[in-house]
């Protein structure tokens, strides 16, 4: 089978899932600062289970036009990462709660360390949580949160409101994003 490019009506079906989905991760990030404290539980899981099921849908889209233009299950599977997915039915699973663990600075059982997922979200809790406690972020996760916060407070016209729920660097981040962004105009035919 021949490879080709994605037909455009999918790509740019894709394109505004992904923006919904960035859109949707955005909102999970503005709903852990302090100011939200009232409903930070509720509507991080809703916008992280709408990301995440944004993101399905790429990929199930992806996935059947694939399987429309003839591409053998077993490779589709195989691209798909099956072997991967968890059900969020099913609720947090032992290797969930030992990340928890970890990063609460809490013990975890000698039953749960023996399986290795469990020590290795374990592990990475704990990392998590002593790179908390240092007062310089990561780089690419600052720039990251600022491209998003300046994003989406262009767009809402918020940028004013930056300073009121950011640390001061990423908010003087989020606001130059903000600036340099332009509204877009109508394309005209």
């Amino acid at each position: 089978m021949e490879d080709t490019q994605m037909p455009e009506p999918l790509r740019r079906a894709i394109h505004q899932l992904v923006a919904e989905g960035v859109q949707n991760c955005q909102e999970v990030l503005r709903y852990t600062e302090p100011d939200q404290a009232h409903t930070w539980k509720r509507m991080t899981l809703y916008r992280a289970t709408d990301a995440a099921d944004t993101m399905n849908m790429v990929a199930m889209l992806i996935a059947a036009y694939c399987q429309h233009t003839g591409m053998a299950r077993d490779t589709l599977q195989s691209y798909l990462q099956v072997g991967q997915q968890d059900l969020r039915s099913d609720g947090p699973q032992e290797e969930d709660r030992a990340h928890v663990a970890g990063l609460m600075g809490e013990a975890l059982s000698y039953e749960a360390m023996r399986a290795p997922a469990n020590r290795m979200r374990y592990h990475r809790g704990q990392l998590q949580a002593e790179q908390a406690q240092q007062p310089e972020d990561d780089p690419g996760k600052l720039f990251t949160e600022a491209v998003l916060h300046g994003l989406r407070a262009k767009l809402c016209d918020e940028v004013d409101a930056l300073d009121t729920y950011l640390p001061p660097q990423t908010a003087t981040m989020a606001r130059r994003v903000a600036a340099a962004l332009e509204v877009p105009e109508p394309a005209t035919a």
